[in-house]
């Protein structure tokens, strides 16, 4: 706030009636009147300043470090405005949130040397009234006349203080002092304040959104420049500064384009400082260390109508092929542990996995449909070496040959649209039902293996770890001629067989108290318990379709059981009883179906004896959405 000059003698006048009396004259502000109060309760001294609480000189350090950003900033600004502080005998203070003095410039406050009252603290409560205490309380800029300071040393000049806030929260108080303040125009000590205090607020806000922007980028799995038109990098990223690095430069310094890049003359980078831009362009880096095969992106700048420089970012293009794999969900969801049974012949199944998990070798999982195949596959990536890199799964069951080979090994000349067997690079490939595979596609697939090299990119390793599964006998196969013995002979290291449900009995149980769990979690429903002689039901069949089939009867019997207890008539093994299958044909009959399950397809593919697959089918071949 800007104040009038007003009457040192008037106010000395007050200042002595108060003390002397108590009694506050009407013309006194009330703020400074509230403080003189507060100042008297508290019994502090008016003739001097007594000893302050200080910080060490470890603790002052510590602070100073802590805030040496802004500190650099305030020294700067002071270095350019020094000769008018000195002309006005004018001070300018720093104090933290808690007021403690950070750093003193110029005239020396309370006529005390800047090591005096550096580190000191400057509360109401140590050093009375003055314009640090009145801006601290009320979050607003002030002015006290010298005879309004409750300490008599500090009256011969006067003192405006301000807080400085970034986001609402403050952060420092500025205060200005000055013992010539009749040389000076009216306000001027004020708007001298509020400038640096706008200017401070200004470049705080600056730094930390430039902060958080430099966060940011550091984060981002790309490089990012800024290049002068002389091919100067005035910015780069961590991935961009790591790139550029030079083994005799300095960690932060950064190097010209020219000398970096070998062949900068030849990439978008320089087109870009002739104005013409470039948008996700395959270039090759080629620097003394490494060269990168990227995508790049170049932005001219503009100032005054000419180019100033250019802005880029810049990505690996294998980096982007890790990523897609992340982005499109190819993650393990199980692990071995989540992997239900007590059996001997499970447990022994599992133990062989754990083993097999640990190497880095491809392996081969057999067992009968339904088997829990894919489980396991997801067990073992996430419990070996390549845990963290991708899971994607290719389906040789799901699609016509050509389809099959483009998904598997990509398309396009180099390898520009990607395959599945590149997107898997640092993680596992696991191949489902492979004995469907097409013999030729799986004779490239074995090249591949062998040479340890992309198909279409071989000056690239694969870094890849196949997990191949199938139904049946795979060597079997190869003996008659339908699958390449050299790919058996890759795969199978080792083999690892998983048991048929009705050889591992005593686990039904388990599993059927397992899919209800599930079940009553991803529907939000209470959970259920099996009755001992439902369980014996379920114990007797054979399952020729196994974990699958036992999913689809236990989820039947989950819906249709309306209490806790699921019991013995709740469970229809299949081939007991046939559901109507009018609703195949039939639009009208599938509606009514899917509207006494409430839309809920568990429920629906319970009732109908039908896999969820299936109904998504005719849910599209109906133009009906699921729930």
């Amino acid at each position: 706030m800007i104040r009038e000059r007003r009457s040192k003698e008037k106010l000395q006048q007050y200042y002595r009636r108060f003390v002397d009396y108590g009694t506050i004259d009407a013309n006194v502000h009330p703020w400074v009147a509230e403080s003189w109060r507060r100042s008297r309760a508290w019994g502090i001294p008016r003739d001097s300043l007594r000893p302050p609480v200080r910080l060490s000189k470890e603790e002052l350090a510590a602070r100073r470090e802590r805030h040496r950003a802004t500190l650099d900033f305030l020294e700067g600004l002071y270095r350019e405005v020094r000769g008018h502080f000195n002309m006005f005998s004018i001070s300018l203070l720093l104090l933290d949130d808690e007021c403690y003095a950070l750093k003193n410039y110029a005239l020396p406050f309370f006529q005390k040397s800047p090591g005096e009252v550096e580190g000191a603290r400057l509360t109401e409560e140590d050093i009375g009234t003055s314009s640090i205490a009145i801006a601290y309380e009320h979050k607003t800029p002030f002015l006290v006349f010298g005879p309004e300071m409750w300490v008599e040393d500090g009256q011969s000049g006067d003192a405006a203080s301000a807080p400085v806030f970034l986001d609402g929260e403050l952060q420092y108080i500025l205060t200005l002092v000055s013992t010539q303040q009749a040389d000076l125009p009216s306000g001027a000590l004020e708007t001298l304040l509020l400038t640096v205090k706008h200017v401070l607020e200004y470049n705080l806000a600056l730094a930390e959104r430039l902060a958080a922007k430099n966060a940011i980028l550091d984060a981002a799995p790309l490089a990012a420049y800024h290049v002068l038109p002389d091919g100067r990098v005035a910015y780069a990223n961590r991935l961009g500064r790591s790139r550029l690095a030079r083994g005799t430069a300095k960690a932060d310094e950064l190097p010209n384009l020219e000398e970096a890049v070998l062949n900068y003359r030849h990439t978008p980078l320089a087109k870009g400082l002739m104005g013409i831009p470039s948008y996700n362009k395959e270039v090759v880096w080629i620097t003394a260390r490494k060269t990168y095969e990227d995508l790049t992106t170049v932005l001219p700048l503009y100032r005054n109508g000419e180019v100033s420089g250019i802005a880029a970012v810049s990505q690996a293009i294998e980096d982007l092929r890790v990523l897609e794999a992340h982005a499109v969900g190819y993650a393990a969801r199980y692990s071995l542990a989540s992997l239900t049974g007590e059996s001997a012949v499970f447990r022994a199944m599992i133990e062989r996995a754990g083993r097999a998990a640990r190497s880095d070798h491809h392996l081969l999982i057999q067992g009968e449909s339904g088997t829990g195949k894919q489980r396991l596959a997801h067990g073992i990536h996430q419990a070996g070496p390549r845990a963290a890199g991708p899971l994607i799964t290719v389906r040789c069951g799901d699609m016509p040959a050509d389809l099959l080979a483009s998904e598997l090994l990509g398309g396009g000349a180099g390898g520009q649209s990607p395959g599945k067997l590149a997107l898997a690079r640092g993680g596992t490939l696991f191949i489902d039902e492979i004995e469907k595979m097409p013999v030729a596609l799986a004779e490239q697939l074995a090249d591949a293996l062998a040479a340890d090299r992309l198909p279409q990119r071989p000056d690239q390793a694969l870094e890849v770890r196949i997990i191949a599964a199938c139904d049946g006998d795979l060597r079997r196969l190869a003996e008659k001629g339908r699958f390449p013995v050299r790919l058996l002979e890759l795969l199978a290291k080792p083999v690892i067989r998983v048991p048929a449900l009705r050889a591992r009995r005593e686990d039904i149980p388990l599993l059927a108290g397992h899919i209800i769990g599930e079940l009553a979690e991803q529907h939000g429903m209470a959970g259920k318990r099996i009755a001992p002689e439902a369980a014996a039901l379920l114990k007797e069949y054979d399952w020729p379709g196994n974990i699958k089939q036992l999913q689809t009867v236990v989820e039947q019997a989950f819906f249709r059981t309306p209490g806790e207890v699921i019991t013995a008539e709740a469970i229809h093994l299949p081939g007991e009883s046939a559901p109507s299958e009018a609703w195949k044909e039939d639009r009208d009959a599938f509606v009514a179906a899917w509207q006494a399950a409430r839309g809920n397809i568990s429920r629906l593919a319970g009732m109908l004896d039908v896999s969820r697959v299936t109904l998504y089918r005719y849910l599209k071949k109906y133009g009906l959405q699921k729930e």
